[in-house]
């Protein structure tokens, strides 16, 4: 599974973005898919989570309430609505597939990473 990130950009505080990441591969829709961010010179962050099956999802404390994690099986896609962005929120997102926990290591695929830059 390949999988490539988009849809980052700079916004001002308050604003919303859409983050996409599309996947090749026809087992994508038995995965489940995650958002990580990463600061430079800082560990890699979980942010959310969604199931395989889209039904449940998880999300770091930080987003909870302001972020959504969404995916479209048939399109081997997966969404990351953020809203209420802060500055704080500023870093580069990957999307990742096949782990089932919030450790970044657990992942076995990752797309390349898009930067959101959130200014105040």
């Amino acid at each position: 599974v390949q999988l490539q990130a988009s849809g980052g950009g700079s916004v001002q505080a308050g604003e919303s973005l859409r983050l996409s990441c599309v996947a090749s591969g026809r087992s994508f829709s038995s995965y489940n898919v995650a958002w990580f961010r990463q600061v430079r010179g800082k560990e890699r962050e979980f942010v959310a989570r969604v199931t395989w099956s889209g039904i449940t999802t998880y999300y770091a404390d930080s987003v909870r309430g302001r972020f959504t994690i969404s995916r479209d099986n048939a399109k081997n896609m997966a969404y990351l609505q953020m809203n209420s962005l802060k500055p704080e929120d500023t870093a580069v997102y990957y999307c990742a597939a096949r782990g089932s926990s919030t450790a970044s290591g657990q992942y076995d695929y990752w797309g390349q990473g898009t930067l959101v830059t959130v200014s105040s």
